[in-house]
């Protein structure tokens, strides 16, 4: 009996050496099918353009059966898979995460079919999935120890499979409601940075400086990372949008009208999503800030077309240079970019801002507002705490 085909995916062919030990042909990214073999051209360090390619070529190679109401049984989850990346990851806010947790999802669900999706073959691959380095990590160039895939990890995955599901049957290809088992959601973590820990992380960024052979040297490469906590301290918004912020109105992106101060945190054209980005109104300091960033110095501009900029270009994510930022600051790891914005909420709250106000400005509903952050305002339980301690009248 033939061996089951493992589907397309990823292999890194080792480098090439001749006679004389010099190198005839590097290192690099090749996508293997069965038999063939097709090369990226990508090198090792550049696994996000091979799983590009990968992407590529399966959006080239297969096109899922779209024969309507078929039993789940007869329907393969790669091709499921595949028809969300082609119509919806597209839209989504990182449709490169999406296409890297889709890629990871085929590896395992290669030659399943809707029918195989149980209880039990998702707690497999759970188990399969936790404690895998993930492949984002490059422990060889950094030294460090690679991060581990967590149940939170696997959960999201999860998630992207449930929400390939439910979109497959919407456009009423499948006649059977498929349930996706979740692991568990890990205990809600709320780290908020006190006014200190922030001036701290600021000041880390800012004196930040490139070594070379042990030494500082005069260049400085912390800066836009201070800009962008200041973006996200001041306003809440999620480190994405953050990163994506445009000084000019443009289909891609957000961007920052300097001239009104209003930051639209939604590409324009963009429908609204269950993360919600409404338009915020900036405050005056940090507008201040930005409108000293994009200030015309010619080659010494700051920000000239995105608000946090590196070498003069946006910044993708800043996940790896945040988190030795908050090791130079001597900040636990559960520091993260997205601590910005529980920061905002919760100082927000110390302060006595309206409930309201607060959630339209931070793109959340008054009911997470109150019910996650709402212990830190003043008002909270006044009328409780005044009634248990009062007499009444007359006794």
């Amino acid at each position: 009996m033939p061996r089951p085909s493992k589907g397309a995916r990823l292999w890194l062919k080792p480098a090439e050496y001749g006679k004389d030990g010099k190198v005839r042909k590097r290192s690099v990214w090749v996508i293997r099918d069965s038999s063939k073999s097709v090369v990226t051209g990508c090198a090792p360090e550049d696994r996000a353009g091979a799983e590009k390619a990968l992407a590529e070529y399966i959006d080239d190679k297969y096109e899922p059966e779209t024969v309507r109401q078929r039993p789940a049984a007869d329907i393969l989850v790669t091709d499921v898979l595949n028809l969300y990346l082609q119509e919806k990851a597209p839209d989504h806010a990182r449709p490169e995460k999406t296409t890297a947790s889709v890629l990871q999802l085929a590896e395992w669900w290669q030659g399943k079919t809707l029918a195989d999706v149980t209880g039990r073959s998702c707690r497999a691959y759970t188990k399969w999935r936790v404690g895998q380095p993930w492949k984002s990590a490059k422990p060889e160039k950094t030294g460090n120890a690679p991060r581990l895939v967590t149940e939170a990890g696997v959960r999201r995955e999860l998630e992207d499979l449930r929400s390939a599901i439910n979109f497959h049957r919407r456009e009423g290809l499948c006649r059977e409601i498929v349930e996706v088992t979740l692991p568990p959601r890990s205990p809600a973590k709320i780290r908020w940075l006190t006014r200190s820990e922030a001036a701290q992380l600021l000041w880390t960024c800012w004196r930040m400086r490139e070594m070379r052979n042990g030494k500082p040297t005069g260049r400085r490469t912390g800066k836009h990372l201070a800009r962008f906590i200041l973006v996200g301290l001041y306003t809440g918004t999620r480190a994405s949008a953050i990163c994506q912020a445009a000084l000019k109105l443009g289909s891609a992106n957000g961007y920052v009208d300097l001239e009104q101060g209003v930051f639209y945190r939604r590409p324009h054209g963009k429908a609204e999503t269950t993360k919600r980005q409404p338009p915020v109104r900036l405050p005056p300091r940090l507008l201040a800030h930005m409108r000293r960033w994009a200030k015309d110095r010619d080659e010494k501009t700051i920000s000239k077309k995105f608000v946090v900029e590196w070498n003069s270009k946006p910044v993708g994510e800043v996940n790896k240079g945040f988190a030795g930022a908050v090791a130079k600051a001597g900040l636990g790891k559960d520091v993260t970019p997205h601590v910005l914005r529980h920061t905002a909420a919760t100082w927000m709250m110390q302060n006595g801002a309206d409930l309201w106000d607060a959630a339209g400005f931070l793109g959340m509903s008054v009911q997470v507002l109150e019910r996650v952050y709402g212990h830190h305002h003043p008002d909270h339980q006044r009328s409780a705490i005044t009634a248990v301690t009062s007499k009444r009248s007359g006794k």
